[in-house]
This record gives C-alpha cells, structure tokens and sequence, in this order.
C-alpha cells in the first residue's frame, strides 16, 4: 500500500491534516486507534470532562463557513459536544474515507536508499510513505501507576481516559478516585453525586478556578460570530491563543486594590487564563504570590472545614507553574458529609486490596476505583511507537534524556517525518487547535516548497536543534515552571527525563520564528535531493 503521506492519529491535527493534504492533491493514509475520529475527545468520557479553553475559541479557524453554521450551547464545551463537532466536521469533508479505524500504527522505518518511510500496523497493513504526519496528541498516552494487588481487586476500575462508551453508575457505591489533576477535579463532583460515598486520594493539591460557565444565547452566538476575524486574529497574536490579553502593567506596578480587580476580572473569566493576569506572574516569586494569595483566599471562602481546606491549598509550587484546573463545583463537593478527603502525601497507597484500598494510615471499602492519573505527556505516543530513522537509529535512543527537536516540529535523522504540537513547540502552553492548525499549513506548505524546489527530503539540521533546545530551555529557566514537579517536565512518569517540554516563548512569538524560517529558505532545516543521501547524526 503506498501513499504521499501517512497521517496517525484523528483528533483535531489529524483530521484537519487529512483535509488540508488532500487539497494538496496528496494522497493521504490515515490510522486511529480509537474507533473513530475524535482523539483525545473520543476517549475521554469520564463524568464532567470538559475543555478548559472556551468553545469559540477550542475549535477550527480554517474554514469561515464551518466556524459560522456551528453553534456552540454553552461557554466550556462539555465532552460530547467537543466529539458531536469533530463528527459534524468529519462529515461535512468527507475525512473518514481514508482513515483506518480502531488501529495502532507499531513502526515507522526509514529506507535511506529509497527515501520513503515503512509504516507497520497492528492489524497487518504495511505502509509505504514519503511522508508521515505524527498527530498523534500531547496528552493521549494514558498511564495506570504501578499500585500492587490491583490484579486482586474483586471491584470495578477505570482510567478516566479510557471510560466505558456506555458510562458507568456509581449509584448506592463506595468509590475511591485517586489523582487530582484535571480529570479528578472534574469528575469528583459528578461521581459524589451518585456515590453512597467519595473517597478522594490526593498526592499533590492543584490549583483550579471555577469555570464560570453559562449556556450561549442566540445574542452571545451572534456577537462572537460577527466578531470572529478580529478574535482569530488576536488569538494568533498572542501568548496563549486565546483573544484575552495581559494587564498592560507589572504586577507590583499597580496597586493592590487594582491588582485585585485584575485578579478578579480572571476569576470570573474562568480558567488557565488566571495564571496571565500580569504579564510578569510567572517570572518571580514576588509578582507570583500576591495571584497566590488570592486564589487561596476564594478557595478557603468556598470549603467550610479549615483542616479540609489546608490540605486542599497546595504549599509548594507557584499557582500556574502547574497546569491551572477548571472546575465545576469541586471545593464545595469537600463539605459534603459523603466525601472524604484522603492525603497520600503523608500516608502513601501501599496496596489494592480485593475489596479496596490500604494506605499506610489506614484500610478504605471499596466498590469502584477510578483512576484520574493523566498521562505520558508530550512523547509518551510517540516513543510507544517503534520509530526507527536514517540507519535504522531509534527516536527512543534519539530522545532518551529528553525530548530534541527543532521547532517543536522535527527531530534531527528523521527526514519527512512532522511531529503535530510537538515537545519543543507552544503546545500544551497554548490553544490547541489553533496551534495544531498552524503546524498543519506550516507543514502543507512545506510540502508544496519541496515539490516546487525538486527536493526529495526535509529534516533538522543537528546544530540548529541543538540551539533551539538550548533557547527554549533557557527561556524556561527565566520562569518559575521548572520548579514546580509537573507533567511539563515528565515528573508524573518514573524515570522519565526531567526536561521542560514546551516552548514558553508565546504562541504569537512562535508562529513569527517559524515564519522567519521559511522566508530564510527554510533556514535550521537540511533538503535533499532525491537519491542524495546523509549521514545518521551522531
């Protein structure tokens, strides 16, 4: 089976992939694990999940026509209406014909003679492509700790990234929910409504805002679609990709009366957003703690038992340095007689027994376990791939102290091969369909400039990756993200690296690097010819 490009994965990159490629005239090979399109929004189905960006924003630009005739409901898109789109969008351009279902792609091997790439997947097919497309998702590696007894547990258990499609009833149950990043955050107030009792086993506080969500009114609908090219435009310009900006002066600039104002402003916004107040918040200490300070005092204002409340409020990293959560209802679940907040950090889980759970301060009943322990973020996709480049040398070996690309986009010894929203890129650090829309043009029209010039192969050049690993890890330096334990880094992963993996520089300041590439030739990249080869880098 041949093709132009190989495309793995169909969420928002991947589809949108397919779309933009086959304008090209390319044919186009497409593999999803998941039984249709959706990515991230396919599998997860947990009770409240919902997006953190909001829906006029969390979704396409490409097409005026598209953005137009959807209407969103409500501000923060619940799950099913974040997949019922991708459907309507699938079908609308006919995006599902070439697309495998329900299938993982295992390898990718380069033919250095040949100049192709060998695709392998599990259900038998074998792929011969110029080019491969990775959209594969910063946050699609699901990962279950490594808890002994759980093979014991007479119970029922979940990932909250692999929920059951039919749901799951809590009703009259004892559940136990261990993590409490965004997934937990999200489904603990749905699942305490239904559990004859919560427990919520929390390692590390996390920092979340209340969403603030309401229903869009035909008013609201209306106003944001005449207003569309101005916020696309804002939201491409800025830090973030989203249309709110930055105070415009310093946070120890202004008073306290105006800092909190600010603070309260992004309060009401709802969101990530909290964490870009100040255009400064997250430099220093100093200009992080009074945002600190703030969301403490909401919090401790929400949770009526102050002992609750102190293991609620984090004590070490700086609010932001951490992804913020957004919630719906989550401290007010705490002052419930039928929820119990269990601290793990100082009393940790030693074992799943076959009716619960044992912490070395105690033995919990359980019914259920629900895991909401995240990801392998940013490479974990990837690298569970056998992706293997010139001379046969392994992106495992490749990456093994930490993820190296250039732009976030390619990755030295591995021509043709594009990495969608990649470590080294805005990523998670932005809106991710506007970023994964900008890779994918930027991409498209890096295939058309390599058919125009007669040129076989695009790849980094080693010397132009190793000084943008050295940029963007510098720039972390200059914040306080690298302090903080996070999934930005790999710390929820035993073992993995500690590298901080996004590009922090702003969406707005990347898309403009990426274009002074282009217009210098495509500079820190190497093209070649077809039959010229080049040696593995060392």
């Amino acid at each position: 089976m041949n093709a132009d490009v190989l495309v793995v994965g169909a969420g928002f990159a991947g589809l949108y992939a397919q779309h933009k490629l086959r304008e090209l005239g390319l044919s186009v090979r497409g593999y999803e694990a998941g039984a249709d399109v959706g990515g991230t929004w396919y599998w997860n189905r947990y009770p409240g999940a919902r997006c953190d960006v909001e829906s006029i924003d969390y979704s396409y630009s490409f097409s005026d026509e598209l953005q137009k005739e959807w209407d969103w409901s409500e501000r923060y898109a619940t799950q099913p209406e974040i997949l019922r789109y991708l459907n309507h969008v699938a079908d609308r351009f006919d995006l599902r014909r070439d697309i495998s279902f329900g299938t993982r792609v295992t390898s990718a091997v380069y033919d250095d003679d040949a100049q192709h790439w060998e695709v392998r997947a599990d259900n038998g097919d074998v792929v011969t492509a110029t080019y491969c497309v990775f959209a594969t998702g910063s946050l699609s590696a699901s990962r279950i700790p490594d808890i002994p007894g759980l093979s014991e547990f007479t119970g029922r258990w979940f990932h909250t990234a692999r929920w059951p499609h039919e749901g799951v009833e809590f009703t009259g149950r004892r559940v136990g929910i261990i993590g409490t990043g965004s997934s937990g955050i999200q489904a603990t107030p749905l699942i305490a409504e239904q559990a004859a009792h919560l427990y919520v086993f929390q390692r590390s506080a996390n920092y979340s805002i209340p969403a603030g969500n309401h229903p869009h009114t035909d008013e609201t609908r209306a106003a944001y679609k005449a207003t569309y090219e101005q916020r696309r435009r804002a939201s491409r310009e800025s830090g973030g990709g989203s249309p709110h900006e930055a105070h415009p002066r310093r946070t120890l600039e202004v008073s306290e009366e105006e800092r909190n104002a600010a603070y309260e402003r992004r309060w009401e916004l709802g969101g990530v957003l909290f964490s870009k107040t100040f255009p400064d918040q997250m430099a220093t200490e100093e200009a992080n703690a009074p945002a600190r300070a703030f969301w403490e005092r909401k919090i401790r204002a929400l949770v009526t038992e102050p002992a609750v409340a102190d293991l609620l409020v984090p004590t070490d990293p700086a609010i932001g340095t951490k992804r913020i959560c957004t919630d719906s209802d989550y401290y007010p679940t705490f002052n419930r007689d039928d929820v119990t907040l269990v601290d793990i950090r100082s009393a940790p889980i030693e074992e799943i027994t076959p009716t619960g759970l044992r912490t070395t301060g105690g033995e919990y009943e359980l019914d259920d376990i629900v895991f909401a322990t995240g990801f392998d973020a940013m490479t974990g996709a990837l690298l569970g791939m056998d992706i293997r480049g010139r001379g046969g040398w392994s992106l495992r070996d490749a990456w093994a102290a930490g993820p190296r690309t250039y732009l976030g986009l390619m990755t030295a010894g591995f021509p043709n091969i594009f990495i969608v929203t990649g470590p080294g890129s805005p990523s998670v650090l932005a809106n991710m369909v506007l970023a994964a829309e900008h890779h994918i043009d930027w991409i498209a029209d890096c295939l058309v400039h390599l058919a125009r010039t007669g040129n076989a192969t695009i790849e980094a050049d080693a010397q132009a990756q190793d000084a943008w690993v050295r940029r963007s890890n510098e720039l972390a330096e200059n914040t306080l993200f690298p302090k903080a334990n996070s999934w930005y880094l790999g710390a929820n992963v035993p073992g993995k690296p500690g590298v901080f993996m996004p590009f922090i520089g702003g969406f707005g300041t990347y898309r403009t690097i990426c274009a002074d590439v282009v217009a210098k030739g495509y500079e820190g990249f190497v093209l070649t010819p077809l039959a010229e080869r080049r040696r593995t880098p060392a």
